[in-house]
């Protein structure tokens, strides 16, 4: 019998024990140690009220409140699910704007000294499993022996060497026409910027090339990017060879390695399919409003606010793998600190993110998509209602 039991079944009796006859009071004292387990001596204590169950678990009193955890969850939540190590590094930046009902001094300070490895203790019961989408990449056929198969990972210093790829909001079938984003991550620092784009036509892929290159806070010096033909085309070779801002080494990486373009293909899930789900989005009115999302609140946001880690290096012992990161650190820190910035794109940097507010950010960024679901919903009922097979996911 657990102890809240036996504490509960000492109030529901008590009072009868106490105002029956001598006689029955050791009937219920029998009854009592029977089902309890506990002693003659010690059951009559608690139940005249002379003695008082004081039970505790083991160990050390619990650092962390039920309403610590509380604002640690919405921390979270706030902060798009971010993984443990990185949330610490991020919660001194964001805690300046937290203020929620019942935050005090005291869960603030207890939230910066928290450790990675107690938030992943706290936030185990919230963890949830995500699904997985489709592809939509095709090989590009042809101009292939004029973009040159080169891994430069290992090779990057400096920021402006950026990988590409595109996700497809398809649902669960690649029929018809649908809307795709376009990941562009910086190599160096994480530097992570999206667009939405109607069809994966050239035309449209190199316009938000365009807007995403004036949008970047460095310089672009390399492309790397998958065989998929909305990059590997005669007008994307020709847009970055002869460019004014100067030439852009473009590489592509080898087929069917998609470990080769490891860095954009978790941006994929970590800013696309976490922010707009697996959804199929067929409407081309819906664009210019998942554009807005991506440039006035999920860029900023995961750019000035959320840190990320990078692999320094890998040691194999026995059969396992095992990693080394750096500390983590946001994108905008990297730049800053990297020291190949110049003093006008670096004072750009900080006069832009302390104009910003994450809190707001957040906030502004839920009322945006809960728009964006509603119109997905009731264009996926409108499919449904029509018996057609391009429902959503």
């Amino acid at each position: 019998m657990s102890k809240d039991a036996i504490q509960e079944y000492i109030i529901a009796i008590r009072m009868r024990y106490i105002n029956a006859t001598k006689k029955r009071k050791k009937t219920i004292l029998d009854e009592f140690c029977a089902t309890t387990k506990l002693s003659r001596k010690h059951a009559i204590r608690l139940l005249s009220g002379s003695l008082r169950p004081n039970w505790k678990p083991k160990g050390p009193e619990p650092k962390y409140t039920r309403e610590m955890v509380v604002h640690l969850v919405k921390l979270w939540e706030v902060m798009r699910y971010m993984c443990s190590r990185r949330m610490k590094a991020a919660l001194p930046l964001w805690l300046n704007y937290y203020n929620a009902e019942g935050f005090n001094e005291e869960t603030k300070r207890l939230l910066t000294e928290i450790s990675a490895s107690s938030i992943d203790r706290l936030l185990k019961p919230y963890r949830a499993i995500r699904m997985k989408g489709l592809t939509s990449t095709k090989p590009g056929a042809f101009i292939k022996s004029q973009i040159p198969i080169e891994l430069i990972d290992a090779k990057i210093r400096r920021p402006g060497f950026v990988e590409a790829d595109t996700v497809a909001h398809c649902g669960n079938t690649l029929e018809g026409e649908f809307t795709n984003s376009l990941t562009i991550t910086d190599l160096f620092s994480g530097w992570t910027e999206n667009r939405a784009i109607w069809t994966k036509r050239s035309e449209l892929v190199i316009d938000k090339l365009k807007e995403i290159r004036a949008a970047l806070p460095f310089n672009l010096r390399g492309f790397s990017c998958d065989n998929g033909s909305e990059f590997i085309n005669h007008d994307l070779v020709k847009y970055l060879k002869e460019h004014r801002d100067g030439r852009v080494h473009f590489t592509r990486r080898r087929p069917y390695k998609k470990n080769d373009a490891a860095h954009v293909e978790q941006k994929n899930d970590a800013t696309v399919r976490r922010l707009f789900g697996y959804f199929r989005v067929d409407d081309p009115e819906l664009v210019n409003l998942m554009n807005d999302i991506y440039k006035n609140y999920w860029n900023p946001l995961i750019n000035y606010f959320c840190p990320v880690m990078k692999l320094k290096r890998k040691i194999r012992i026995g059969g396992k793998l095992r990693k080394f990161y750096d500390n983590p650190s946001t994108p905008c820190d990297r730049l800053i600190n990297s020291g190949c910035l110049t003093d006008m794109q670096k004072q750009r940097l900080i006069t832009t993110r302390d104009g910003l507010d994450p809190i707001k950010l957040k906030e502004g960024l839920d009322k945006k998509l809960q728009i964006y679901f509603k119109k997905v919903l009731d264009r996926s009922k409108q499919r449904v209602a029509r018996g057609d097979a391009n429902d959503a996911a």
